[in-house]
């Protein structure tokens, strides 16, 4: 087993719907709510809100490791997530996210593309989830393949 670099933990009660959740530490504590768009009251997050801001963090991170191994500067990126949440047609659900990476200070499409691709291959979000979601990638408006 892997040496274990950082544990988080949370409790969460009441659900998506008209839940609380809260992180050992107390550095987050958020009222869970069912979006309007899904027929809830809203006001509050929800499990895919978090997972975007999770996830677009995540991939900045990985971001800056990838960049900094290239010698390249990528201090200025910034993240746009989006995460939905689909109907299987079984009866169940799954996520489809996309990220769109703005990389201002990398004027090659070539190379920002290469950024972003590689910093998929590093970032944990992105491990965890490849091959499980659809996820699409840009970089500087451009789809990375």
């Amino acid at each position: 087993m892997a040496k274990v670099l950082y544990t988080a933990e949370a409790t969460v009660s009441g659900g998506r719907a008209a839940g609380h959740g809260r992180t050992s530490d107390g550095a987050l504590e958020v009222d869970l709510r069912l979006p309007a768009e899904m027929g809830g009251e809203g006001g509050g997050t929800n499990p895919e809100q978090l997972f975007a801001v999770g996830w677009a963090a995540c991939f900045e991170g990985a971001l800056g490791v990838v960049a900094r191994r290239q010698g390249v500067g990528a201090d200025d990126a910034s993240i746009d997530s989006r995460v939905q949440l689909l109907p299987t047609g079984d009866g169940g659900f799954k996520l489809a996210a996309a990220l769109d990476v703005t990389l201002p200070s990398i004027a090659d499409d070539a190379v920002a593309a290469e950024i972003v691709r590689a910093a998929h291959q590093v970032c944990p979000y992105s491990n965890a989830t490849r091959g499980n979601i659809d996820v699409a990638l840009t970089a500087n408006g451009r789809p990375v393949d």
